[in-house]
């Protein structure tokens, strides 16, 4: 009824055909004696030319990205357009009609909807989805899905879904609630992530499941991290030690980015970093790989003997060969430290071309310059940035100091993708506030060494089942060996100062599962918008999602969150308090 062909499908060979098309009026040009206007449909575009004037007159009424159907003969055109896959041909129509007029203004450009404010992109995302960049990526988005599946489905593993409304547990983040009508007072929450869940299908016996599935959480947003709502690709694998996890995605990470790019893809085995070591050279547990820059601790060489600036701190250096900066530059570098607000100072020094130090604290740094030269490796024409300030914050700092640097002097690898994996993750921390130990990653993974570690050795020296893949600089995924010994979970937790009745009252399906034969078991969940963004080469995750929140996690499109009636409130057996302000 609507069409007969869409509006990529039109060709040399169908000249002389009787068509009809249908879509978006896209755009139109006005030349007086012909009208040459545009029609947009999901799969691309074609142009109509008008010559009758009584046609024309119609045309000139139609409002742009109205929806218009077109019947008519399809013709060769006078001016070819080689860069559009329809540009030999054009239609001359016999016949318009308007299917769905738009009636109001334009709140931006649709082909230019990149450029608008992202609040009113979002507020208008149906019209910014008609914008065929942003459409793209969400049609890449689906590819990229199917091709998860498939995968997972040829290794083997069965695809279960796992119940939304949950019971609200601690696992790291703060739950969406839901209140119960039937019972007052209780409430649902929806899932973090399926974690539970995958592990009670191991216990009851499913060897290896899958998942697109998805997780809710009230953070706060992030360029990769979405507030409220994201997918990951959740795995889990009965009898399953972290070589086997590691073996699995190193298989099928590769294969699911060489469906949806061309640039270079890191095979197996990913590099292994351990935590520590990422801290250490890195100043990230999340480092890009594609930076050749690394941070070093030269603490033991640039002391308060040899500078007073330097007393009662560590110091770490990221030195670049070849710097072409000017002075401005690095003393901006001044400002991007102390923004990071981490108590942490910046000083410089520079090697010139013929091998003398110059500038910044060059004056304090003669009598251990041959030291530093070893162990920075230092050349003529070599910037060196120094990053002073406490444990625990002046290798992150001096981390975000390496990513600047990489960027400004254009040192990050074009075209690729480069993994790794970050293993040894730190069982416990010490909370220096309290000065208690407490768990730094998932309190369900297995120690290394199991309870005889948790039994033996100082808790600050026990290493965790833990590891995360990182892909340019993004945490695509975190996994673990789960604690499945009921002995070994009660003195994990005991450690952290929680006794065997927090576990029974938090995580009581769990425990009570565990004590019934459980076996060994090991997971990982990469997530699926972190994927996709990664190989649409978007910077923010929310274009690379149909219908997402803004920063501020709100809804513009529907208007979400909101208010509700006083009658729904009394069914769910709630009251609503609006503290220090009148109720909107």
């Amino acid at each position: 009824m609507y069409r007969t062909h869409n509006c990529n499908e039109l060709r040399e060979s169908d000249v002389n055909k009787e068509v009809k098309i249908a879509g978006w009026l896209y755009s139109i040009r006005d030349l007086g004696a012909v009208i040459f206007f545009v029609v947009r449909d999901f799969y691309g575009i074609t142009q109509v030319t008008v010559s009758d004037e009584e046609m024309k007159e119609q045309v000139r009424k139609i409002p742009r990205e109205s929806t218009i159907s077109v019947q008519g003969k399809v013709i060769l055109r006078s001016s070819p357009n080689p860069d559009i896959s329809t540009g030999l041909i054009e239609i001359e129509p016999k016949k318009i009609e308007i299917l769905g007029k738009c009636i109001e203004s334009l709140p931006f450009e649709v082909a230019a909807s990149l450029q608008s404010r992202e609040d009113t992109r979002l507020k208008y995302r149906f019209l910014d989805l008609r914008n065929p960049l942003v459409k793209d990526n969400i049609v890449l988005r689906s590819k990229i899905i199917s091709t998860i599946r498939r995968i997972m489905t040829e290794k083997g593993f069965l695809e279960i879904q796992t119940p939304i409304l949950t019971s609200s547990s601690p696992e790291g983040a703060r739950d969406y609630i839901v209140p119960s009508r039937l019972y007052p007072g209780k409430f649902y929450a929806l899932p973090q992530a399926p974690q539970i869940y995958k592990q009670l299908l191991m216990t009851s016996g499913f060897d290896k499941y899958f998942q697109i599935a998805p997780c809710f959480r009230d953070e706060d947003a992030r360029a990769d991290r979405s507030p409220g709502e994201f997918y990951q690709l959740d795995i889990e694998m009965c009898f399953a030690t972290q070589e086997d996890v590691f073996r699995e995605l190193e298989d099928i990470i590769p294969r699911v980015f060489a469906e949806h790019t061309t640039k270079k893809i890191d095979s197996a085995p990913f590099r292994r970093i351990t935590y520590r070591d990422a801290m250490e050279n890195y100043g990230s547990d999340k480092p890009d790989l594609r930076n050749p820059l690394l941070i070093k601790n030269v603490s033991d060489l640039l002391t308060e003997d040899i500078c007073p600036l330097f007393a009662n701190k560590l110091v770490y250096a990221v030195s670049v060969d070849g710097f072409n900066k000017n002075r401005k530059y690095i003393e901006s570098l001044t400002e991007f430290v102390a923004e990071r607000e981490l108590d942490c100072s910046y000083y410089w020094f520079r090697v010139d071309a013929s091998g003398n130090l110059l500038g910044g604290v060059s004056k304090f740094l003669h009598t251990v310059f041959d030291s530093l030269k070893e162990r920075l490796g230092l050349k003529p024409n070599t910037f060196v940035a120094l990053v002073a300030g406490e444990k625990g914050k002046v290798n992150k700092c001096a981390g975000y100091v390496r990513n600047e640097l990489g960027n400004a002097m254009d040192l990050i690898e074009k075209n690729a993708f480069r993994f790794c994996w970050i293993v040894d993750f730190p069982m416990y921390e010490l909370n220096e506030e309290t000065n208690t130990i407490d768990f730094s990653h998932n309190p369900f993974s297995m120690p290394q060494g199991g309870l005889e570690a948790l039994m033996t050795k100082n808790p600050l020296d026990i290493f965790a089942y833990q590891y995360d893949i990182v892909c340019n600089g993004v945490e695509l995924s975190s996994g673990a060996v789960r604690n499945h010994d009921p002995k070994t979970m009660v003195k994990a937790f005991e450690i952290a100062g929680y006794d065997e009745s927090v576990i029974e009252e938090k995580f009581s399906a769990l425990y009570n599962a565990f004590k019934f034969g459980a076996p060994p078991h090991a997971g990982i969940a990469p997530g699926v918008d972190r994927m996709v963004m990664l190989l649409a080469d978007q910077a923010s995750i929310r274009e690379v999602i149909a219908f997402p929140m803004n920063k501020n996690a709100q809804d513009l499109l529907m208007g979400a969150p909101s208010t509700v009636t006083d009658i729904q409130l009394k069914e769910a057996n709630i009251s609503v308090v609006y503290p220090d302000k009148e109720k909107e």
